[in-house]
């Protein structure tokens, strides 16, 4: 089992910056890509970015270059970094692992909101 765990969310004014982390922990050696999804409340959810791999990387194509990912080095803890916030950033942003080449078995966290201001 895999237990993931947000942090670094809350309320900004837009063009902001906030740093959301998500740490994995359990059988971390089954999890090959790592990255965050966003959801809104009436339940649609939207990749932010993902890490694969040890060298791909996919962002929304909303992103457009504000946003960057990144990882430790023991590749267990994911990091976002969101600058120039807009309104619609808006969302509760989840943690997301899988084995991706595999089995395809995923784990989700809880969440952590993210809420712009304007």
């Amino acid at each position: 089992q895999v237990q993931l765990m947000e942090s670094g969310g809350g309320l900004v004014q837009a063009g902001g910056s906030l740093r959301l982390s998500c740490a994995a922990s359990g059988n971390t050696g089954s999890i090959d890509a790592m990255g965050w999804y966003r959801q809104y409340p009436g339940g649609h959810r939207e990749l932010v970015a993902q890490l694969i791999g040890a060298e791909e990387v996919k962002y929304g194509d909303f992103v457009q270059g504000r946003f960057t990912i990144s990882r430790d080095n023991a590749k267990t803890t994911v990091y976002l970094q969101m600058d120039r916030l807009k309104p619609e950033d808006t969302a509760n942003y989840l943690c997301h692992a899988t084995n991706y080449y595999r089995t395809g078995m995923t784990y989700w966290g809880k969440g952590t909101l993210v809420t712009v201001s304007s």
